[in-house]
Order: structure tokens, then sequence, then C-alpha cells
């Protein structure tokens, strides 16, 4: 590995013009695709193997043309204090404004009477209007939007309150100006570690490169491919990430071997050759745990997964070509200024003295002397810090999660305060009938037998299609669409419908928003286990390669989990409990994202691995040329404490900038991926990891006679390599005249 990667490092460094084309090339290829491709649909949210997603298929073959995916909304009204929404001048104003959405738009599909279906409180106070689109939110135009946003302006000048609810008004997230400031925050820390403008713009250039053709990629392929817009944002916050740590790792050795002596050619040679080997390994554990999303069978995770997978790959290419190139054109402007003078000034100096330890150095010394404190500390704090992860409450957001201020969510308390809490998430039961001799009797008896389930406020009549063979069911509960007991309500109906089948043979089917929000949660709780074990199991057997050792990679995996369930603390501690949640952006509290736990267990996974391959390898490459355990601590700390903290806080950076997202989803992702990476960076891998390592001694890096046999060897420290220069021919005064040979071929 080492070997081949030394080659292909000289290669692009010497071939640096051709490899900057052909990446310029792809970039305008994939612009050019982007650019030209269908503009993309919203991707289809489908839970297969749920009870609500059955259903919710059989409503679209049972009832054709009835766009049981479309759009949906809800004008709220309520009269001023003292009147009735069914007052006459209130009365005309509402039918006026129902006449208006009927004809504002070619996408409707349908706009109900609040006065002819019912849908007026019992105290007159508040009413409704219910709009139905064909399409679904995001293929809604911008005029649909805006004749529904005015539709209640005159009702307003008239002194009613109107609020819009639904996901007819579901735009694209937007992030804001967080992103940006991200980038700068990186840009502000490269030039610190560096020392040098130049140096610090490569890995800020060669990410947005990658990112650029990553995401273009997924908006030329997003209609084929059914993409959602979460897709792409996902990708670029990744992409991102990796892309500047990636290009940080190989610039960094770059920057060593030169200062070594080297020659540029043999430096990028040597910095792709074992840096470089560093970046593969933590970019197939990035790529096995986003890919392994597709454990939990939801096409949009899946989708999600794949597609910040690849952009991952596209930035360890990058690295491994793109940078020792552009390296190639900076020539020794990649070492700053005061950095150049301080070696000549060495060089010349007859004074040899070793230079003065780093922050790095002097940090691993320190956790050497007192390894017990430091591990007890680190693994104590981090426990306090998941206490909250206890008390976790998973769902997904409905509209009573969203900040006050907005439409939705003022229109979300004004049907809770005249119709009650329930009647936000209403529960949408479908009887297939196909298999009953009576299935009027059938449906019949289903209705009664909800009625008298506790937590039911009403159920509407039942509404049969032309066939005949299948029914709906309206059933509103008593209590808000994310609470326990509403849960509960659910499986008691599905609990029903086993019994009614049993008996009729008519098939009772649950869903509507609030139950397919259930079945997710429950499907992404089975998943996550199944899930852990083959992430961390195949990242186990790489680390297994890369380490040529048991105990590391079981120390690797065991100091994430800990870093994620701190995370989830803090998550929970910040989303569900309101802690400190001005400070993020937080106007309301509520059940933490059913995705979070698995999708955070996916991308913080690899993102730690990263650091673990780094910093250890450089550790276990000292062990391998003949350090004592100890020694090898301090030299990896030397070499990596630096960087590794750099990249640390960049990726923190990138994610933080997200936290100003609209979106509630994108700013706990955000959130919660700066968070674990805060933890996983500077308590796991720069504390507990050299504490263990320093307790283990020799034993850290034992593996069997058998196993060491058996595993092939990938030589990520470059120990073949460093043989192979030595052993070159005309080499005989050994490494150093080998290097300059083959310098000069």
């Amino acid at each position: 590995m080492a070997t081949f990667l030394y080659k292909l490092g000289r290669l692009a460094f010497r071939r640096r013009r051709y490899v900057a084309l052909v990446w310029v090339a792809l970039l305008a290829l994939a612009g050019f695709g982007a650019a030209s491709a269908s503009p993309a649909t919203s991707s289809s949210f489908s839970i297969p193997g749920t009870e609500a997603q059955k259903a919710f298929d059989l409503l679209e073959q049972r009832f054709p043309g009835g766009s049981a995916d479309g759009a949906t909304a809800r004008v709220v009204f309520k009269a001023p204090v003292g009147e009735k929404v069914t007052d006459a001048s209130n009365k005309a104003e509402v039918k006026d404004i129902a006449g208006e959405l009927k004809s504002g738009s070619d996408q409707i599909a349908s706009v109900a009477d609040p006065y002819a279906a019912n849908a007026v409180s019992k105290d007159g106070s508040t009413a409704y209007i219910s709009v139905s689109y064909k399409v679904n939110s995001m293929e809604l135009t911008d005029g649909t939007r805006e004749a529904l946003e005015e539709a209640g302006t005159s009702a307003e000048k008239s002194g009613m309150t109107v609020e819009i609810g639904g996901d007819a008004l579901q735009v694209m997230p937007h992030t804001g100006a967080g992103e940006i400031v991200g980038v700068a925050i990186a840009a502000v820390v490269l030039v610190i570690t560096f020392g040098s403008l130049i140096a610090a713009g490569l890995p800020l250039i060669t990410a947005l490169i990658g990112v650029g053709v990553g995401i273009s990629l997924i908006t030329a392929l997003a209609n084929v491919l059914d993409l959602g817009s979460t897709t792409s944002t996902l990708a670029m916050m990744i992409g991102l990430a990796v892309g500047i740590d990636y290009a940080l790792f190989i610039v960094s050795r770059y920057r060593a071997e030169l200062s070594e002596g080297r020659e540029r050619e043999e430096a990028a040679g040597r910095a792709v050759g074992t840096a470089g080997s560093a970046v593969v390994f933590a970019g197939l554990t990035v790529v096995i745990a986003l890919a392994g999303l597709a454990v939990v069978n939801i096409p949009m995770l899946s989708k999600m997964g794949f597609a910040a997978a690849g952009t991952v790959a596209i930035a360890v290419l990058i690295a491994l070509t793109l940078v020792p190139a552009l390296l190639g054109f900076a020539g020794k402007r990649v070492v700053g200024r005061k950095a150049r003078k301080a070696a000549d000034a060495l060089a010349k100096s007859e004074d040899k003295a070793e230079p003065k330890p780093n922050m790095g150095t002097r940090w691993a010394r320190f956790v050497l002397r007192k390894p017990v404190w430091v591990l007890l500390v680190g693994v104590l704090g981090l426990g306090v810090i998941a206490v909250p992860a206890a008390s976790l409450e998973m769902g997904l957001p409905d509209e009573g999660s969203q900040p006050k201020s907005t439409t939705q969510r003022q229109a979300y308390d004004l049907l809770s305060d005249g119709f009650g809490p329930g009647f936000n998430g209403p529960l949408l039961v479908v009887v297939d009938t196909e298999g009953s001799s009576d299935g009027k009797t059938a449906v019949k008896r289903v209705s009664e037998e909800i009625e008298a389930i506790p937590h039911v406020v009403a159920v509407t009549p039942a509404a049969f299609n032309k066939a005949g063979d299948t029914a709906t069911i309206t059933v509103i509960p008593q209590d808000r669409p994310s609470s326990a007991q509403t849960e509960e309500l659910v499986h008691s109906i599905r609990d029903a419908g086993g019994d009614i089948k049993r008996d009729t043979g008519a098939e009772v089917l649950v869903t509507g928003a609030t139950a397919m929000n259930i079945d997710f949660s429950q499907k992404m709780n089975d998943a996550l286990l199944p899930y852990l074990a083959l992430v961390v199991g195949l990242a186990f057997l790489l680390l297994l390669l890369v380490f040529r050792s048991i105990l590391v990679p079981l120390k690797a995996a065991l100091g994430f989990l800990l870093s994620v369930v701190a995370a989830l603390g803090a998550v929970v501690a910040v989303f569900q409990w309101g802690w400190l949640g001005s400070l993020f952006g937080v106007e309301q509290t509520g059940p933490i994202m059913s995705m979070m736990p698995i999708f955070m267990v996916g991308v913080v996974f690899g993102l730690a691995m990263d650091y673990e391959v780094f910093l250890v390898t450089r550790m276990r490459e000292a062990y391998v040329h003949g350090e004592s355990p100890g020694q090898a601590i301090v030299t990896g700390f030397k070499h990596g404490a630096r960087v590794v903290t750099a990249a640390a806080v960049i990726m923190m950076a990138v994610f933080s900038g997200f936290i100003s997202s609209s979106e509630s989803m994108i700013k706990m992702i955000g959130f919660s991926l700066a968070i674990a990476v805060f933890f996983d960076a500077f308590v796991v891998r720069m504390a507990i990891v050299p504490a263990v390592l320093a307790l283990l001694g020799k034993r850290a890096w034992w593996l069997p006679g058998w196993l060491d046999r058996a595993l092939p060897n990938v030589d990520v420290e470059g120990e073949g390599l460093r043989k192979e220069l030595t052993d070159a021919p005309g080499a005989p005064g050994g490494e150093a005249d080998g290097e300059r040979e083959l310098t000069r071929v």
C-alpha cells in the first residue's frame, strides 16, 4: 500500500499539470451535467415493511387520483374577541377566501368549505379550510405558495387572525451564513497551523473542488435516482469536513519530510505513501459507516448515505492525486517564511541541539506520567455528560416543534385551542374489505371498536371507494401527535384490527403522518443494534489490518461508543431539556429525531476513525521502527497532535455552521456532529487513547502469531517502503544514499 501510494504521489507531483487539468475537467463536466439535468422533484419518503406504508400503498391503488402523497394545507381562522366565525360577515370572508384558493392554482386538488365539512369549533371561535394539492410540497410552484400565503390578507384586515399550517409551505432549508463562517474559521485555523497562506489555501481549494464535483454529480443524478434536498446538504457537510482534513494530513506530512532535508518530489512521495495510507483507511471507515445506513432499509436514508460516501471517496482521491500536484506548483512557499528562516539558521548553526518540545510532546509526556488519572477523568467526565441520554425520547418533529414565531406553529396552536391537541395528528384507518363477505358490517364494527378505545375524541363516518372494497375512517386522538398516549392508541387500534381480521376477514391498517412517524421511529430503534454490529465489526477488521493488533481496534471502538453516548447526552440536554437552548437557536424543545442516534453513529464513527488512524498510525510507525511503546506515544503526539487538533477544530467549525439552519433536522445534526467530534478528538483520542496505550505497553501491539501470518500486510506505517528505499540500487551507504538516487530518477 505505502509503496504504491509513494509512486502515485511522485507521479502526481511530476505530472502536476495533467493531474490538475483532469480534475478541472471533471469539475466542469459534473457542473455541466448538473446545469443541464432536469429539475429534481422531492424524494419520495417510504418505509418499506411497515403497516403505515402498506396502508399508504393500498390507498394509492384503491383510490386512484386521490393524491395520497400530495401536499396539504390548513388555513386557520380565529374570530376577534366577542365574535364568531359563523357571524355573517366573517362567514362571507371565509367563503370568499375558499373560492379564491380554488381558482388560485391549477395544482390544487380540492378545497373544503369549513361550514359544509364540519370544520368549525364548538364555541364558534375557530374554523379552518382544508386544501389538498395534486403534487408534493417540493413540487409546488412559487405562485401556488404565494396564493396560499396571501389567502388570509383580507380576513386579517377585518380583524380575524389567520395562520397557515401543513406541509404546503415547506421549502428548502436555509442554512444562512453559518457555512461561510465555518469555512472562514477553517481558513484561520489552517493559517495558524501552517504559518503559510499557500499551505493553508491548499486544503481549502482541494476540499471545495471535491465538494463541487460531488454535489454536481448528486444534482445531475437527483431526478434519475430520486434524491431529496437533504442528500446534497449532508454530502456537502461531510465532504467539506473530510476533504479539508485529508488534505491537511498530506500537507502536514509533506512539510515534515521537507524539514528533514528531502527533495520536494521525494517529500511528496513519502507524504502520500505514509499519511496517504492513513487517509485511505480513514476514508474507508467513513465510507463503510455511511454506506452501512442501507441496513436500515429506508430508501431516503440509504440514498443519503451512498451520496455522502461517494463524496468522501472523491475527497480521498483528491488527497492522493491533486494535493501532491498542487504541492508541486506551490514550491517552497508551502513552508512559511518564519519556518524557512528558522531552518536556514539551524542549518548554519554549529549547535545541533534538539529543538524545544512542542505542546503535543509535553502533553504526551504528562499522560505517560499520570495515565490512570487521565483515564479516570476522561471516562468519568464523558460518563457524566452522557447521563441525560438515559432520558432520551425519540420521535419525528411536527409543527408543534416549530418556533413560536412561525405561522405553522401558530396554526398548530390555534387548532389545539379550538379543537383539541389531537386534532393536529389525526389517524387514518384503512379497512380492506376485499377478503370479507360483508364489508359494510366489518367497517361498522371497526368504527365501534375504535370509539370504545381510550384517548379517542372522535371517529368520522367511513368513506368507501367506488369499488366498495376499501373504506377510510379518520380518528382524532385526545393527545398531541408526539405523545406516548397517541402511540399507545395506534397500537391499540392495530391490536383490535387483528381480532377483526380473524372474525370478518377485513384487514385494518393505520396510517397517516402520525402513524408513519411512529413506525419510522420503531424501525430506526430495531435497526440500531444490527447497524452497530455491522459497522463496528467491519471497521474492527479494517483497523486490525492497519494496526496489526487486537487491543488497539477494540479500544478505538469502545472509545467511540463512549463519545457517541456523551454526544447524545448533550443533544438531549439542549434540544429536549432546553439547557443552553437559546445559545444554539432552539426555540422549541421536544423529542429527539428518531433517526438521530443511528445517523450519528454512522457519521461520527467514520469521522472518529480519521483521528484514530492518523494519530495511532504514527505511533505504530515509530514502534515498528524500534522505539519503545512509551516513546512511540510521544513521537505520535509530537508529529500528529497539532494536525489532529487543527483537523478537529476545522471539522467542528464546518458542522457548527449548519446550526444556523432554519430546518430543525439540519440544526440538530450540525450540533450533534460538532459536539461528538469535540468529545472524540479531544477527550477520547487525545487523552483516553494515550492513557490506555501507556497502561498496556507492548501488549497494545500484541497479535497472535497465526493471525499475524493470516492477515495481509498492507504496510500502512511504511516499513516496506523504507526497506525498499534503503535497498534501492545505488544505496550502499544506507537510506539517505538510496533516497538521493531515487530522487534523481
